[in-house]
Order: C-alpha cells, then sequence, then structure tokens
C-alpha cells in the first residue's frame, strides 16, 4: 500500500506550484538554448530509433570528441522537448565532450516504460553509431534532470546483454532532482498522464530494481526544492553505495536552488554541478 495521501503528494510532486516563477525559467532555459544553438556545431535530428520522437542533437567540441554526456530532459515524462535545454550543452564541449541532447516520446501516447526503452535506444545508438558522427563511445556518461534523472537512473538498472552488449556502455552517470521511487505519483494529478498503477510504479522504480553497471552515479537535487525530492535522491544515495562517486560523501545538495532553477547550473562553466559533472569524464 502506497503510504501517502493525495494530498501530500500533491505537495510534494507539483513542482509548478511549489515554484511560482518557474515561466520565468523556461523563457530563460529558450534564451540561454537560443544563444547555444546559434554558435556551437550541433547536428540536429538524428534518428536513433523509429518513435516519431526518438531522435536527437548532438553537440560536437571544436576537436575531437573525449567522451560524451547523454542528456535525458525532464517534463513528468508528459512534457518540454530536447530544444529547450540546448543550453546544458555549453560548458561539455567547451572542455572537449560531446552532447548528445534526446527526445523521447511523451505520456500519454506512449508509457514510461516505453520512454525507458527509447531511452535504452538512445545510448545504445551513441555506443554503436555516435563515433561516425563525432562523438566518443568510450567515455559515455548518461544524465538526466527530473524525469529526465529517473530514465537516467533507469540506465543503471537494464538488461543491456539482452540489448546486444557484453556489459553496461556507461563509463559514468548523474541523476539531477530524479524520482527513484514511483511509487507516490499514481496519487499524483498527472497520473491521469502517466497511468501508472502501484505495481507498475514500483516496476519502473530503480530504487526497487537490480542494478547492472558498475559505473558510478552522481546524485544531485537542489536545496531549495521539495521535502520529497531531497527525500528521493538521499534514498538512492542509500540504497546504492557502490556507485557513489569517488571522495563523495553525500548526495549533491545544490544551496539554494529550486527544482527549476538547479538545471540552469549546467550554462555555468563553474557551477558546482558542472564542475562535479565533468569529473565524472
Amino acid at each position: 500500500m502506497i503510504p501517502f495521501t493525495p494530498e501530500f503528494v500533491e505537495r510534494g510532486y507539483d513542482n509548478r506550484a511549489a515554484c511560482p516563477d518557474h515561466p520565468q525559467w523556461f523563457a530563460e532555459y529558450a534564451r540561454r538554448s537560443a544563444a547555444v544553438l546559434s554558435r556551437v556545431t550541433v547536428r540536429r535530428d538524428l534518428r536513433y530509433g523509429r518513435g516519431a520522437k526518438e531522435t536527437l542533437d548532438l553537440f560536437l567540441p571544436r576537436d575531437s570528441a573525449r567522451g560524451t554526456f547523454v542528456f535525458l530532459h525532464g517534463g513528468y515524462w508528459r512534457a518540454l522537448d530536447k530544444a529547450d535545454f540546448a543550453f546544458v550543452a555549453a560548458p561539455f564541449v567547451e572542455r572537449g565532450i560531446a552532447v548528445a541532447n534526446v527526445n523521447y516520446d511523451l505520456c500519454p501516447d506512449v508509457t514510461v516504460a516505453a520512454i525507458v526503452a527509447e531511452c535504452e535506444r538512445a545510448v545504445a545508438w551513441i555506443a554503436r553509431e555516435g563515433a561516425r558522427h563525432g562523438a566518443d563511445p568510450r567515455r559515455v556518461v548518461v544524465g538526466g534532470h527530473s524525469a529526465g534523472g529517473h530514465l537516467a537512473a533507469m540506465m543503471y538498472c537494464s538488461d543491456w546483454r539482452a540489448l546486444g552488449f557484453a556489459s553496461a556502455p556507461l563509463h559514468a552517470g548523474v541523476t539531477l532532482s530524479g524520482v527513484h521511487d514511483l511509487t507516490p505519483l499514481p496519487l499524483f494529478s498527472y497520473n491521469g498522464d502517466l497511468k501508472l498503477n502501484e505495481a507498475s510504479a514500483r516496476a519502473l522504480s530503480p530504487a526497487f530494481r537490480p542494478v547492472t553497471t558498475v559505473a558510478p552515479l552522481l546524485i544531485a537535487v537542489g536545496g531549495a526544492e521539495t521535502a520529497e525530492f531531497v527525500r528521493q535522491a538521499r534514498l538512492l544515495w542509500e540504497l546504492w553505495p557502490a556507485h557513489r562517486p569517488a571522495g563523495a560523501t553525500s548526495p549533491l545538495i545544490v544551496a539554494g536552488k529550486h527544482h527549476f532553477s538547479v538545471v540552469a547550473d549546467y550554462a555555468d562553466p563553474d557551477s558546482e554541478l558542472t564542475r562535479a559533472t565533468l569529473a565524472l569524464f
């Protein structure tokens, strides 16, 4: 039985209600992303699968890439687009790292399980095909924000052998503001689109799945996020001790940042979040 009330879940997971300034942040994402798209080499809408939105934008450094950051956007599996997060690429390409900014189909057109499978195909495509497009498949770091954080963590639970790999094609990962235990979400108002029940929510929770990779995972969250999002970060930190990055003694709690401002730290090459992610390479 899910030990939460609908009212508690709504307060803990409705980030737009918790952050009244979210429209300004969406506008800031768009401004920063337009600036990056105008000055960084990018191969847009490369197809990694057959789904309507199974495409990615590949941002490339001037010289040969020394790694690839696969970024999975947020939006509760039901909103937003890779184009909203092009700004993430800039600090990485400036340091010689390619960035694959991934789109995926959205609920309710597809299920959350189908989105997980699409993200697996995106990672597999980078590992198999990325080199001929300028990416570096030797050091693939998969990361994401919010729903994208969940999806990044789920890549640690994938059956990579069934997908044709001897081992997981991951060097490291990042889950930023991720939802790692989905069992509260059947009580959330957005579940009209997600269509989760208690069984499917548990099956799609990385917190309750076996891990199939030995790669380190950076777990991060904004210090001003709701208590539930901070709990979600601490939960995976406690459950996956073998995947803590070298030297890390706790999840990365980004002081003063809420759910929509924390991801914008990726636009700052000197932010704690950017530096911690770059260290994974």
